[in-house]
This record gives C-alpha cells, sequence and structure tokens, in this order.
C-alpha cells in the first residue's frame, strides 16, 4: 500500500508530527533521561564516537541486573543487537 492507500484509509488526513510534545510528554521524562544518561555512559566506556553505527551491547542485560562496567559492554552492528534484545 503506498502513501496514497494510507491516506485514503484515514480518510485523507495527514497530520504533521508535533516533536515538541513529543519531547515534553515522553523522552523529557525522569526515568527516560536516566535512560538516555545510561546510554551515553557506556557509549563513553567503549570510547564510540557520535556517528559511529556500532552499538553497546551488554552482556548481561542492565534490566536484569548488568553493570555499565567495561567487562559487560561489548560493540555490535545495531542488527546484532536488535537479534538479541533482553537476553
Amino acid at each position: 500500500m503506498g502513501i496514497l492507500g494510507t491516506l485514503a484509509a484515514f480518510g485523507g488526513v495527514c497530520m504533521a508530527r508535533d516533536y515538541k510534545k513529543e519531547y515534553r510528554t515522553y523522552h523529557g521524562k525522569p526515568s527516560q533521561r536516566r535512560k538516555r544518561s545510561t546510554r551515553n555512559k557506556a557509549r563513553r566506556v567503549l570510547k564510540l564516537k557520535p556517528g559511529n553505527p556500532k552499538e553497546v551491547d551488554h552482556r548481561k542485560p542492565l534490566s536484569k541486573g548488568g553493570t555499565n562496567a567495561r567487562k559487560n559492554l561489548r560493540a555490535v552492528s545495531r542488527k546484532t543487537n536488535r537479534k538479541k534484545g533482553a537476553r
């Protein structure tokens, strides 16, 4: 289904995305800020520069008690990290 088919399915109304509202209601929450801070800290530990396509993978996920210690981190491709999930 192309863009025209999608618009027809939703009554032909195309609304612009309100990024400021989205940030205020989700990304600006304290819990999301902490998570972002934790991700950035892990990237700094591995010395991954902005623009590097590699992602930080926690061998033992943070959600399961893992840490940001160097021995728990590895740099992997986006595909590998998404495939692994929180295992």
